[in-house]
């Protein structure tokens, strides 16, 4: 039986696979069953930022698990400790929950900016959320997500949103009042199209929060971990959030969420009020140290900045190539009209290039932060040919 007939046979149809089995990486490269060379401008949709197996994270992995893979959070382990210190020094300087994934990490963000309102006096507190943003797929973050959360199959969805268009500060503002919770806002919106927020905007979810008394909650889970050319997306933005939460690239390829607040915020969420069975389990949490000592270097930094304008000004003068968004190495690519954004994602895909396509027109380009310029020339000579 072959992999495509076990997973038909046995795994619940949720994704639209495509028809390659991958078996090896490293660094920008993966290697299918076949033993065909693809250069990943995806990396699990922004997972694996420090490239497939970097060193530093397997040694920390196998050193870990020859030493301790999981304790109870009834108990303390120094990994999770010391990852829950290194990400609150390097942005909000408050307090983390450590959990598994970005949505569960959602949850928490939301449960803490429910009860910070509550202590205020607010009775029914309200979450204002931006149309086009990505939040999860459980139900309090995917009933914060406006574009998934009209599905009337999973109905009836969790009360307490509002969604304002995406870039409108005016709009924003007139819905934040009394009985407003936060603002829930991603500073680039990935899953629709790579969108960043204008400054703008930034600035009156800021004001607006302040004003009410509400919360300012970023959604740093594609965003952060060096993805805008900055460890967090909010340092190049015109204002600072009360709580961040983080995903995705944070564990070098392993599960790990966190939800990190101020110091402000950070007693919020007290004894009994939130846990998870596997959250900062030792063999996750080594592994999110080695990604994060990584990442944060300033050298890296500067070159994903680098390397995104250099891939970024080559996209702009590609034939087919309408328009070109994002910040650092996280870029939307807009074709032109008659042109499939799927249909160009499979023939690069068959020319050895994985990049992801949102929609009709837009290809979403996610590269490892660790990328060269060597590699950033190669997928845009293949994007080119491609669009032909």
């Amino acid at each position: 039986m072959t992999i495509q007939e076990l997973d038909e046979r046995w795994v619940m149809q949720t994704y639209p696979r495509a028809p390659v089995e991958f078996v090896r990486g490293e660094g920008a490269r993966l290697w299918d069953s076949e033993g065909r060379e693809y250069l990943d401008f995806l990396t699990g949709i922004s997972v694996c930022s420090v490239g497939h197996c970097h060193p530093a994270v397997v040694e920390a992995i196998r050193e870990q698990a020859g030493r301790l893979i999981h304790v109870s959070n009834l108990f303390y382990a120094a990994p999770g400790a010391e990852l829950a210190r290194r990400l609150c020094e390097s942005s909000l300087g408050g307090r983390a929950f450590l959990c598994n994934s970005g949505t569960e990490a959602n949850e928490a963000m939301i449960k803490l900016a429910r009860k910070h309102a509550h202590r205020r006096g607010v009775d029914e507190p309200e979450i204002v959320v931006m149309e086009g943003g990505f939040h999860g797929r459980t139900m309090g973050s995917l009933s914060a997500t406006p574009g998934l959360s009209g599905n009337e199959s999973f109905a009836p969805y969790l009360p307490g949103f509002r969604a304002v268009p995406r870039d409108d500060p005016a709009a924003l503002r007139d819905a934040v009042g009394e009985g407003t919770a936060a603002v829930m806002l991603e500073p680039i919106q990935g899953e629709t199209g790579v969108w960043p927020l204008s400054d703008e905007t930034i600035l009156a979810a800021r004001e607006a929060c302040d004003a009410a008394g509400a919360l300012l909650l970023f959604d740093e889970i594609q965003t952060g971990m060096g993805r805008t050319g900055s460890l967090w997306a909010y340092e190049q933005l015109p204002a600072r959030p009360d709580v961040i939460t983080s995903a995705k690239a944070l564990g070098g390829g392993l599960p790990v969420g966190a939800c990190v607040t101020t110091p402000g915020t950070s007693a919020v969420l007290e004894v009994g009020d939130h846990g998870s069975t596997f959250a900062a389990g030792p063999l996750v949490a080594g592994a999110a140290l080695a990604a994060l000592g990584v990442i944060d270097d300033p050298e890296l930094l500067r070159s994903v900045r680098e390397q995104g304008g250099r891939l970024s000004e080559a996209l702009r003068e590609t034939p087919g190539v309408s328009g070109v968004r994002g910040r650092g190495l996280m870029i939307g690519v807009e074709l032109d009209d008659g042109i499939s954004a799927p249909d160009a994602r499979d023939r690069l895909l068959e020319l050895g290039l994985v990049v992801n396509a949102i929609g009709a027109t837009t290809l979403r380009l996610l590269p490892p932060l660790t990328v060269t310029g060597a590699e950033v020339d190669e997928a845009a000579a293949l994007i080119r040919r491609a669009l032909g």
